[in-house]
């Protein structure tokens, strides 16, 4: 206790007690995270409005800009398209297609029926997804759904499936999958007040989602005002089927959150700021591809317009309503008297302008987990950072074609796999009387774009390598570099063999490079 706190007990012992518990206090705060990212005083933290709440306050509140942001971006700013394309086309490409794999193990199958039951339930799925009656709309396949489901997802934070069940001339299948755009999933007007209902989202006591509520007209649309709004209440599971009746795409963040955040939302800013440095750069090298000559002349003249590259609608007066001269190519422009006249030189490009686009493309892959050299398709590193580059995008493209898989596209297929076997076009005895029965029949793996090679032969034999140590299988290794199914290029190449053999009365032997020859020169010898 100094002499201030001794004078100060002496004559207001309470006062005294209040400044030594004061004292306590900001040692604790002044310690541990408050004497650094958390301190109240460091002069590189005031100004900071830190202040958030919960995923109400913070994300739900915010919906309906970043949602218009995101789509605006999308539609004009050409890094915000490349991310979200370049998100689609790796994660979903042409679209996800089933590859079937049943548990026969558990079914007591032997390994050859389980292959024909797989062939055939791949053949029943492809008349269904193939076809545009799978479509409530009947517009696109399956995997056009994908697509538009995916970017959508991307663009918009979450998008919302339904499955309703339509008869139709001709098609076996009734099931169907009708998409709704996120802006339609909204509260309705007589329901604001209710805590239970959060954008849309209705749920019980316990935080379960238990309804999703949907409006016939678009929020955004330009006749939305004029025309009477209405919502319909979408149960999110059967009452008393359980069947599942929404399929709502959304990658939560936060604890308490019920709506997804676009894709592009942490760098929004970093976005639109990027787009017009970009466009007044853009705009000042066209400038400057331009040399102007203006021309003062002592009275007017009624000679013929000048010379150069004009405009068919060229006046005397060549001005814009602002009363901006118009500059051309080459062009040789008269002024009236008492103006005078400068060169244009806004000195471009600008030396510094790739350098500059490339740090904030930097910034905003890694914020998007997306490096910049796939971000922007430009590949000037050696082949072991390239390699790099592309397997930390593929980890982001798998985590996102994993979520697909998980919410849109195995759904679907349990919904498709439930009506065949009930219709009798799949046989599955014990389907809907054992759980167990029903996911050892509706086991898959979703095949999708693969990852590509930056050097094929070196991709080829480190397969061969994983493989010949059993660190993978032949069809895992075909479908990570081509695509294909291995059981299907066996087929193939049987039939291959077989029809060269009895062209050519043999089989001409394709030697591949191995591992112990990569890396010799093209002239070195094997011997």
């Amino acid at each position: 206790m100094n002499f201030i706190d001794r004078v100060i007990a002496a004559v207001s012992p309470e006062k005294a007690v209040k400044r030594a518990a004061a004292r306590a206090s900001l040692s604790i705060i002044d310690s541990g995270y408050g004497n650094y990212g958390a301190s109240p005083s460091r002069t590189s933290l005031r100004g900071w409005n830190w202040f958030g709440g919960s995923a109400e306050e913070d994300i739900h509140e915010n919906l309906d800009t970043l949602r218009q942001r995101s789509r605006d971006l999308y539609s004009g700013v050409p890094m915000a398209t490349a991310a979200l394309k370049t998100m689609r086309t790796n994660v979903v490409g042409q679209g996800l297609k089933l590859k079937s794999q049943v548990d026969f193990r558990y079914l007591g199958m032997d390994e050859k029926t389980a292959r024909e039951t797989e062939a055939i339930i791949e053949r029943e799925f492809s008349l269904f997804a193939d076809s545009e009656n799978c479509d409530a709309e009947r517009l696109d396949n399956f995997y056009e759904l994908q697509q538009v489901a995916f970017l959508n997802w991307l663009m918009s934070g979450d998008v919302l499936a339904l499955m309703p069940l339509k008869k139709r001339v001709g098609v076996p299948y009734e099931l169907t999958i009708q998409l709704i755009e996120a802006d339609r999933i909204s509260t309705p007007d007589n329901k604001t007040s209710d805590p239970l209902m959060k954008n849309g989202v209705e749920r019980d006591e316990s935080g379960e989602v238990v309804a999703y509520w949907i409006s016939d007209n678009h929020p955004l649309a330009a006749d939305s005002v004029r025309q009477p709004n209405e919502w319909h209440r979408v149960r999110a599971f059967g009452e008393k089927t359980g069947r599942r009746n929404v399929l709502f795409i959304m990658n939560r963040e936060r604890i308490g959150q019920y709506r997804g955040v676009p894709f592009v939302a942490p760098v929004v800013e970093a976005l639109k700021q990027l787009g017009r440095y970009t466009d007044a750069e853009l705009m000042a090298a066209v400038i400057s591809g331009m040399f102007t000559v203006f021309i003062e002349k002592d009275g007017v003249s009624d000679e013929e317009p000048p010379v150069g590259e004009l405009d068919d609608d060229y006046a005397p007066d060549d001005r814009t309503a602002a009363g901006a001269i118009r500059l051309g190519n080459g062009s040789i422009v008269d002024l009236q008297d008492g103006e005078k006249a400068h060169d244009v030189n806004p000195g471009r490009p600008n030396a510094n302008f790739d350098g500059f686009v490339k740090a904030i493309s930097a910034q905003i892959g890694a914020a998007l987990e997306i490096p910049y050299e796939v971000l922007l398709s430009k590949f000037n590193s050696n082949y072991s950072a390239s390699r790099a580059a592309l397997l930390e995008a593929w980890k982001t493209f798998r985590m996102y074609r994993g979520w697909m898989e998980k919410d849109f596209c195995q759904p679907i297929f349990e919904e498709f796999m439930a009506e065949a076997v009930a219709k009798g076009r799949i046989k599955a005895p014990g389907f809907f009387s054992d759980p167990l029965i029903r996911k050892a029949y509706c086991g898959t793996k979703w095949n999708g774009p693969t990852q590509g090679q930056i050097d094929p032969l070196k991709e080829v034999n480190a397969a061969v390598v994983r493989v010949q140590n059993g660190f993978s299988t032949r069809d895992t290794e075909a479908m990570e570099l081509t695509g294909s199914s291995f059981y299907a290029n066996v087929s193939q190449l049987t039939t291959e063999n077989r029809l060269l053999n009895e062209a050519q009365g043999g089989v001409k032997s394709y030697v591949m490079q191995t591992a112990e020859d990569e890396g010799k020169d093209d002239g070195e010898s094997n011997e």
